[in-house]
């Protein structure tokens, strides 16, 4: 059997997931801080979660097609993204990058925003807030957002076949190796391909709730040892 779709998925995903890591995070500071058009561009940003896969992919197949601005641009060098592995990253990137965003989002507005002001009151840059503040006390939600991300681009499927195609050791996913073996009616070798990506986003989820519970655990402490230390405080004094 060729394990080359794993390896294809994985190292998609892996990438994909580096890119939308640093992407979301820093569209999710933008947005946070935007005054005006922040529900058009947000809704902008997450269309790619509502829309269906093979639109996605339609609309990539347009933008980076070589009839295309970009395609003509990239033909001059010799540059073709379409049914290459670059392409394979590019649609996950594009589907799994909302997920990010949204995630990543809702952990910087869930911060406490006296702590911000608090910290500008005390002469403390934006640059510093945000890397000294407003990231540490986010990293919950921007893992919990990160391996999301991971796990959408490794089952990614409509938009990758439409854009990157299903060339077997080149850009064929497993989720695009399921859908040829249904179709040569294999279906031994898409229940194994069905079963490893069901047991791989498992693994993550799993790790990521340990993670999150672990975070928990050391946010109680933090907070539990300060209170625990002035009730000792105000003891002594009454005693």
């Amino acid at each position: 059997m060729d394990f080359s779709p794993l390896y294809i998925s994985l190292k998609t995903a892996g990438l994909a997931t580096i890119i939308t890591f640093i992407l979301g995070i820093y569209a999710a500071r933008f947005i946070c801080k935007l005054k005006k058009y922040q529900g058009f561009i947000d809704g902008i940003i997450t269309l790619p979660l509502v829309l269906p896969p093979t639109v996605v992919g339609f609309f990539l197949l347009l933008f980076l097609g070589k009839n295309s601005f970009i395609g003509q641009f990239l033909a001059v060098f010799d540059i073709n993204i379409i049914f290459s592995w670059p392409a394979t990253v590019i649609t996950a990137v594009v589907v799994s990058f909302p997920l990010m965003y949204r995630t990543t989002r809702g952990a910087f507005e869930q911060i406490d925003k006296d702590l911000i002001f608090a910290a500008r009151t005390l002469g403390m840059s934006e640059e510093k807030i945000f890397w000294k503040i407003i990231l540490p006390l986010a990293k919950s939600g921007i893992l919990a957002g990160a391996i999301l991300s991971f796990a959408r681009a490794l089952g990614e499927f409509g938009a990758t076949i439409m854009l990157a195609g299903n060339i077997p050791g080149k850009t064929q996913t497993m989720s695009t190796a399921i859908y040829s073996a249904v179709q040569a009616n294999d279906q031994e070798t898409a229940f194994v391909w069905a079963g490893i990506i069901i047991v791989v986003s498992l693994m993550v989820m799993v790790l990521m709730n340990y993670w999150l519970k672990q975070q928990q655990k050391i946010n109680s402490f933090r907070i539990a040892v300060p209170k625990l230390l002035i009730f000792l405080f105000l003891l002594e004094q009454k005693l």
